[in-house]
């Protein structure tokens, strides 16, 4: 069915030019399953006459170009990740179909309707009775009763609200949402990340939240306002084996060309490991990062190499879903594909057996000189997280200067 449907999707985009949207702003409804609705907002311009959609989340503004009308269709194929939108234009302008999303397994597809002309994502209904602007110590109940930490930080001004929930192994990026009275609400869609945080608040407690993710279970959260509010230790990050010091691994690019950590051209240079999966909206955030980074550093003697763990085998499915991240950050650094699935459990095993099992995506590996482990970071802070990324981006320069100088 998924091969069916991009086929169909490229014979349609072969046969039309991009013809124009009503431009201003829509807001986005995607219906779960269980009918709660993960809200977030698009304006369409035209830039050289071409269609342009800006997802807003907050301050980010995701530019999606990849649009096709033909008459009453339209086909929305996100930047990122294996994520389509099929729409049918409504008189009022608005649009209305589903919302196709890649997985390991089967397709998910969900209805989602466009409203032309609302720039609000929640509306406002009256008075916030609290302000929950700072740090959060915050507790997820999944629905089989495990509890997994956070922490949440909020910025709210007024009934407006953003944040970013930080988890041991990465965060929910931009968030926006309203505070009315004392009810929460949160969304966030960049095409793989949709969600819907739902809540009631106070100025120190927050209570009866609810998480939806996409089509996942609903999970619980509470969470208590701690400005000293930390993440805890864990032993489980992936780390060196015993008795190991360095990475040996042969893997090809998606041109098809193998390339190994022995290579002349990785000899003598500071080599940073990129672990990701072109399905991971953290990666999408650290990719751009790293490319910007490389531009910077390769003539100082620094290298990057990412490997790719991505949701099957399949190697051209695997390649058209990583050339998105290379094409918008053009990336130059190599990129290879890793010939095991993501959710193989002995992905590790089978890929860099010199490692613990890798827990977390990404996962940043930093080889000296020498050719020896260095470091090994898991987890990503992006840009929605505030002081978080910067300590992030602090840490990274001060580990790659201090290589360079052994």
């Amino acid at each position: 069915m998924f091969r069916i449907a991009i086929h169909f999707f490229f014979i349609v985009s072969s046969l039309v030019t991009n013809a124009q949207l009503k431009t201003g702003w829509y807001r986005a409804e995607i219906k779960r399953p269980d009918s709660a609705a993960i809200v977030f907002n698009a304006e369409a311009v035209i830039s050289n006459g071409k269609t342009v959609l800006f997802i807003r989340n907050d301050q980010e503004r995701l530019k999606v170009d990849n649009i096709k009308v033909k008459e009453d269709s339209v086909f929305i194929d996100m930047p990122f990740f294996e994520s389509t939108f099929k729409l049918r234009k409504q008189k009022d302008h608005s649009l209305k179909g589903v919302w196709i999303k890649g997985t390991s397994r089967n397709n998910l597809e969900f209805p989602v309707v466009f409203t032309f002309g609302k720039k609000e994502r929640f509306p406002v209904t009256g008075s916030s009775s609290a302000n929950i602007t700072g740090k959060w110590q915050v507790t997820f109940t999944r629905a089989t009763g495990g509890e997994r930490p956070a922490v949440a930080t909020f910025q709210q001004k007024g009934n407006y609200l953003s944040g970013s929930f930080i988890t041991p192994s990465g965060d929910y990026r931009f968030l926006e949402g309203v505070v009315n009275g004392k009810q929460l609400q949160l969304s966030c869609f960049d095409g793989s990340h949709a969600y819907l945080f739902t809540a009631d608040v106070s100025n120190n407690s927050i209570t009866n939240g609810k998480y939806y993710n996409s089509a996942s279970a609903v999970e619980q959260w509470r969470a208590f306002k701690n400005q000293n509010a930390e993440l805890p230790d864990t032993s489980q990050r992936t780390q060196l084996r015993e008795g190991e010091s360095r990475l040996n691994f042969s893997f090809k690019d998606v041109n098809g060309k193998t390339v190994s950590i022995n290579d002349e051209q990785f000899r003598n240079q500071v080599v940073i490991i990129q672990l990701m999966g072109s399905w991971c909206p953290n990666c999408m955030d650290e990719s751009k990062f790293l490319g910007d980074f490389y531009k910077q550093y390769e003539s100082k003697g620094v290298k990057i190499i990412a490997l790719a763990y991505e949701y099957s085998t399949d190697v051209q499915r695997s390649k058209a879903s990583i050339q998105k991240f290379i094409d918008r950050f053009s990336i130059q650094y190599p990129v290879l594909i890793a010939p095991v699935a993501v959710n193989d459990p002995e992905r590790t095993e089978k890929t860099l057996p010199q490692l613990t099992p890798i827990r977390s995506f990404p996962t940043t590996i930093f080889i000296g000189k020498d050719g020896t482990v260095q470091k090994v970071h898991s987890g990503f802070y992006g840009p929605g997280t505030g002081a978080y990324y910067e300590q992030f981006q602090k840490e990274f320069y001060e580990t790659v200067e201090t290589l360079l100088k052994k």
